[in-house]
């Protein structure tokens, strides 16, 4: 059956994931994993929830999903160290060379590539397979052809995210938010942050769900209070077919969600899938969809309010 894997922004997160029905966590390391630092964790927090998760017969995910200069890959790799020496062996990475250099030092680590490497057909999910990565991310817009098609014809295992935000271009590739906050710090280990952008320790200020001005190129305004396409979703009616296709791992996004919304996404998801697993044949859609109303209702509000904070935070910097 289909791992279900959600998102661990905190260690109360981490329990809530795990004690509402999630077969693994995934958490990010403080300045390495595309968040703000409260949504990261420090590497006692890190260890601290491994232990949880073992304690369960649960697994912890480690997101190492930035895209590390060439003098950071040393904090690296001391990290994964630190890391696997506890007995964690599940990281995520965009970094191709990073994989490369993981999978070298640290045979029989599991390496997932992130959905920031815009896999979307075989070949991408070959090149990543010989980089050393155990399983891929879908890239969102993937359909099930390519899924099927990377499934029999790489045979690396599949994510696919049932909750997770698109973006105007596509995951991890959009640098629009690095022009609004043009800003450097080193942290005390080394690390270096650029503030406005996720792919280098910073994060993503949403600035394309502002309203823009299209301007032509003879300076006149062409359309006022254009906002680009940037959708958060919920995969519902998909689930059957996915458990069908084979897919590895049902994936949850959310860290920077409320503790109790994260862990009501959980409880559905998990409730859906064993619902579908144990009756295939008398399963029904349609009572799921309408449980699925108010949670989506929940996040939306929960979404706008992020948004309006993070862009007001972007024209301020």
């Amino acid at each position: 059956m289909a791992e279900l894997l959600a998102s661990g922004g905190t260690p109360e997160m981490v329990r809530a994931v795990l004690d509402n029905g999630a077969d693994a966590v995934y958490v990010g390391v403080k300045g390495w994993s595309r968040r703000r630092a409260q949504y990261e964790m420090d590497d006692d927090q890190v260890l601290v929830s491994a232990e949880y998760a073992s304690s369960l017969g649960k697994v912890l995910r480690v997101a190492f999903n930035t895209l590390p200069a060439s003098r950071e890959i040393p904090l690296l790799l001391a990290k994964v160290e630190k890391f696997t020496s506890a007995g964690i062996r599940d990281f995520i990475l965009t970094d191709v060379g990073a994989m490369r250099e993981l999978s070298r030092r640290f045979p029989g680590i599991q390496i997932h590539a992130s959905v920031g490497c815009t896999i979307i057909n075989p070949d991408d999910a070959w090149f990543y397979k010989e980089a050393g990565a155990t399983q891929i991310v879908a890239e969102c817009r993937m359909g099930p052809e390519e899924m099927r098609r990377i499934r029999e014809e790489v045979g690396v295992g599949l994510e696919v995210l049932v909750h997770a935000t698109t973006c105007y271009t596509l995951l991890g590739r959009c640098t629009m938010s690095s022009y609004t906050r043009q800003e450097w710090r080193i942290d005390a280990e080394g690390k270096n942050h650029f503030l406005g952008s996720p792919n280098r320790g910073g994060l993503c200020y949403r600035v394309c769900l502002a309203e823009w001005d299209r301007v032509g190129e003879d300076g006149e305004t062409e359309v006022e209070r254009l906002v680009l396409p940037n959708q958060a979703y919920f995969l519902v009616d998909d689930i059957p077919s996915l458990i069908d296709l084979g897919v590895d791992t049902i994936k949850i996004q959310g860290r920077e969600y409320s503790v109790p919304l994260v862990g009501r996404m959980v409880r559905f998801y998990r409730a859906l899938i064993d619902a579908y697993v144990g009756d295939r044949s008398s399963f029904r859609i349609d009572p799921w969809k309408e449980r699925m109303a108010g949670i989506v209702s929940a996040r939306d509000g929960e979404r706008l309010e992020k948004t309006a904070g993070l862009i007001s935070e972007s024209l301020m910097s």
